[in-house]
């Protein structure tokens, strides 16, 4: 998916608190949510896979094919959470997602990188392309459509799933 560079995108400081770096990851969710939209993709935040770990970003196209983005807003955070190899086995593409400032030479060569902002995001490396077993793909794609009617339905309905709202 190349994609020409966004002179807008802006740069985050990585001295950042561990609360301004959650945030600043959220902005970076919501550039990269409005990148994939833009390129006909489907996307949700904090989704958690089969394994129990928890995916930033995964994304669907119209082939059903899965992006898996994993956001790093900061040295630290990068250096810290090294769980990203365990995405592998759950999609076509995986990236990591950094800010404008962050280091890109710390990211591994091999993998996917995108850079982004609180309202875009730019492809800087293609991902490679990985292989999904098609059980795994079905189970996915299941899954990540009960998670987005059930946060659709709190939001236009917050009383409707009480004591529900844990598995988001």
């Amino acid at each position: 998916m190349p994609i020409p560079p966004n002179s807008h995108l802006r740069s985050l400081p990585d001295e950042a608190t561990v609360l301004e770096r959650s945030h600043a990851a959220a902005l970076l969710s919501r550039g990269l949510s409005r990148f994939f939209a833009a390129h006909g993709l489907v996307s949700l935040p904090e989704f958690t896979l089969a394994s129990g770990r928890r995916a930033d970003l995964i994304c669907f196209d119209a082939k059903s094919r899965i992006t898996i983005v994993e956001i790093k807003s900061s040295i630290e955070d990068f250096r810290t959470d090294q769980k990203w190899p365990g995405y592998l086995e759950f999609c076509d593409a995986f990236y990591f997602a950094v800010p404008e400032s962050f280091p890109q030479s710390l990211i591994p060569a091999d993998q996917g990188l995108m850079v982004a902002d609180g309202y875009s995001a730019t492809v800087i490396r293609e991902s490679a392309g990985l292989t999904l077993n098609a059980a795994r793909r079905r189970t996915l794609l299941l899954q990540f459509a009960r998670l987005a009617a059930r946060r659709l339905q709190v939001l236009t309905d917050p009383d409707s799933l009480p004591g529900q709202l844990d598995s988001f």
